[in-house]
């Protein structure tokens, strides 16, 4: 009996054995039916994971496009540099019998010590850490491929590079505000993947941030459980698609008559701002845009992150006497032989407006008002013979109080309402309203195109990088007729009448330079108050307004000087430099040409690791003036870059693997020459004066070093 009740219990003990067998294999079933079905278990997603763990995507990254001037030079760039790293682990070796680790660590540290700007116990203290491998700190970033040759020849057992790309600018803070910069920042690709790579923040790069950047591409293979790629197993590579290139319409040699002249003039006056843009007078497309304050993209020393030119409206004083003359020659009001009473304008409340001579001039007709920029001639015009709406609509048939759509991030419209008598009186002469630099340039392209107004544009062309077809044309584009013809001539004349007046007759007569037809307004503004309330008593914006030559320009000029008391000699001088080196460069003028043969451009191909001889030869065969720096026979670096358009007139810089170098005879460089020198050589320097060198501290075949400081003066050819 009780053998019968021992057998009975192992019988529902076996029973219950079943029972939680069964029940286990239908979790199981179920969980194989989940894992099965659904993409995402408990928030996971299945097959990245199993692909996480069995393949390796390794991103390969996309070149970010390069900026051009209109001529092929590059103004910014991505240049590849080195991050120095260390590889410690035997296992990296293996069974290889050539070392891949650093086997002899203290010797290592002594060697790199020699070449890098680290201290030989701070590397030890790098190559003595328990990893796989290391980087040797931020020193150790950044290299150049001349550092990474001098690493090379030490020949160290395992001391390797990871290439990076940056984004450069050759010229520094040549047209930064244009430019804008592009640093590396955390973003999220197309899979949802945080990965770093270089954003646009200011100017073009932000602007055609999309285009600049292309589309990176990945391989992707099957790894073993140290991350190697197995043998044999297939590798899945999609190739990455480079940013597109992008053209400006901005060309180097003006913009940089521009840059030298604020830079000449901010030595004799302290300026608060310095505003210039340059225009081509029949298409309305930029060739210089200079301000100051302004920065090096490459150090982001920045004062504002708003472009002056386009971003920040001002009161633009007397230069807007131009378009309200235009007005009310267009509403057939203007009667220039009419005579007015000068010196104090009374409005209908009592306020009294007056020239900037309180005495006048007695009477005097509209046209001589022009001349000597004359307040009450404006305010009588508008008072007498025009309404607040006809001045209004016809400032906004110009451009004025909107955007001109130009290629540029944070673009301002400015303010031109103006309601009761003294508002309406004060904007004819540019007081009260607010406008842009780049607005006035649109303005005057009416006058320059015989009455029909242009937008303005400073992109030249896009082209994809990877085809090189070009896939945007910037090209000249007609908005409105705004001005009759004879409107256009009669206003030319009274802008002519500025310059070649007298100091009696006219308040632009400095400007007047013989055998060059330059014609323009001049403008002072008051500056408002930045609590709201009245004008300073100090600081006045002086501006300008032309074109030359005047009978049928070709370039317009805008620039604004805000400042407490620059002399008038230094605004001169600052006017007529960048006047009389633009026409000379652009052959405007007929004496003196140089250099007027159509010249053949060469593109230029990658030297870099190329014999030095063979390359010296090659680029002499076209007429090439080459300049080798260093004694090394391969070539490491060059000037201008691969895929840039030279010509005989141009220098090409070589710079070799040699540890000597000599400094080469600079006597008669160009500015830009210089700057290219300069970023190859990398010494600290100083610079004085515009134009071209004529004398050097440092003698031709000089040995330098980095502790040298070059002193370089240059003077206008022209």
């Amino acid at each position: 009996m009780k053998k019968e009740k021992s057998e009975l219990k192992n019988i529902k003990f076996s029973k219950l054995y079943v029972i939680v067998a069964l029940f286990l294999f239908g979790i199981i079933l179920y969980r194989i039916k989940e894992l099965s079905l659904n993409e995402v278990v408990e928030g996971v997603n299945i097959q990245n994971f199993a692909n996480n763990r069995t393949t390796k995507t390794e991103t390969l990254y996309s070149k970010r496009g390069t900026i051009y001037d209109v001529n092929g030079n590059a103004l910014a760039q991505n240049i590849t540099s080195y991050t120095l790293i260390a590889y410690l682990s035997p296992s990296r070796t293996g069974e290889s019998k050539v070392p891949k680790h650093v086997i002899d660590k203290e010797y290592t540290a002594e060697k790199l010590s020699t070449v890098l700007d680290i201290p030989k116990d701070q590397i030890l203290k790098y190559l003595s850490k328990e990893a796989y491998q290391v980087e040797l700190g931020p020193k150790a970033k950044n290299l150049t491929e001349l550092k990474k040759s001098e690493i090379e020849a030490l020949q160290l057992p395992g001391i390797d590079f990871v290439e990076t790309q940056q984004r450069y600018y050759p010229f520094g803070r040549f047209a930064s505000y244009i430019m804008g910069y592009a640093k590396k920042k955390e973003v999220t690709n197309e899979d949802g993947e945080t990965i770093e790579d270089l954003v646009g923040e200011m100017g073009i790069e932000a602007y055609y941030n999309k285009e600049l950047t292309g589309t990176n591409g990945f391989v992707a293979y099957q790894k073993d459980r140290n991350g190697y790629k197995i043998p044999g197993t297939n590798e899945v590579t999609v190739s990455a698609v480079d940013g597109h290139d992008i053209y400006l319409t901005i060309n180097s040699n003006i913009q940089l008559f521009v840059e030298d002249a604020i830079d000449e003039l901010n030595t004799k006056c302290k300026t608060d701002f310095v505003s210039v843009m340059l225009a081509d007078a029949k298409t309305g497309a930029i060739l210089a845009s200079g301000t100051s304050p302004t920065f090096d993209p490459n150090i982001k020393n920045i004062e504002s992150y708003l472009n002056l030119n386009v971003s920040v409206p001002f009161e633009p004083g007397s230069t807007m006497k131009i378009f309200s003359y235009m007005a009310a020659m267009e509403n057939d009001v203007y009667n220039g032989q009419e005579k007015y009473k000068s010196g104090i304008f009374v409005a209908k409340d009592g306020t009294e407006i007056g020239d900037w001579k309180r005495a006048g001039w007695g009477y005097i007709t509209y046209d001589a008002g022009f001349a000597l920029s004359s307040n009450v001639a404006v305010m009588n015009l508008i008072d007498k013979y025009m309404t607040a709406e006809q001045l209004k609509s016809y400032y906004k048939k110009l451009g004025f109080g909107s955007k001109t759509g130009i290629e540029l991030p944070n673009e301002q419209p400015g303010k031109i309402d103006f309601k009761y008598q003294t508002e309406i009186l004060n904007a004819g002469f540019g007081q009260g309203i607010t406008t842009t630099p780049v607005q006035n340039i649109k303005a005057l392209t009416s006058i320059s195109n015989n009455g029909i107004l242009l937008k303005p544009y400073i992109i030249d062309k896009i082209v994809d990088h990877n085809t090189g077809e070009v896939i945007y044309q910037g090209q000249k584009t007609e908005l409105d007729r705004v001005a009759s013809l004879k409107t256009v001539t009669k206003i030319k004349e009274l802008m002519r009448s500025v310059i070649t007046g007298t100091s009696s007759t006219s308040t632009g007569y400095y400007y007047y330079m013989d055998g060059y037809d330059f014609i323009a307004k001049t403008g002072t503004a008051q500056v408002a108050n930045e609590n709201g309330k009245g004008y300073s008593n100090s600081l006045v914006v002086r501006g300008l307004a032309g074109m030359f030559p005047g009978e049928n320009p070709q370039v317009l000029l805008y620039m604004a000087i805000k400042s407490e008391n620059c002399a008038t000699s230094n605004v001169e001088a600052f006017v007529k430099s960048m006047v009389k080196n633009t026409s000379k460069y652009l052959e405007i003028y007929d004496e003196a040409k140089e250099n007027t043969t159509k010249l053949q451009n060469i593109v230029m191909d990658s030297y870099i690791n190329k014999n030095v001889s063979s390359v010296q030869s090659t680029l002499k065969s076209n007429q090439i003036d080459v300049v080798i720096i260093g004694n090394g026979d391969k070539v490491i670096n060059q000037y201008p870059k691969e895929g840039e358009k030279v010509n005989k007139i141009d220098k090409v810089f070589l710079l070799t693997n040699g540890n000597e170098i000599k400094m080469p005879n600079i006597i008669g460089y160009s500015i830009r020459d210089f700057y290219n020198l300069m970023e190859l050589i990398k010494i600290p320097y100083t610079k004085d004066g515009v134009g071209y060198i004529i004398s050097q501290s440092i003698p031709a075949d000089t040995i330098i070093n980095k502790e040298m400081n070059l002193d370089v003066k240059f003077e206008a050819k022209y």
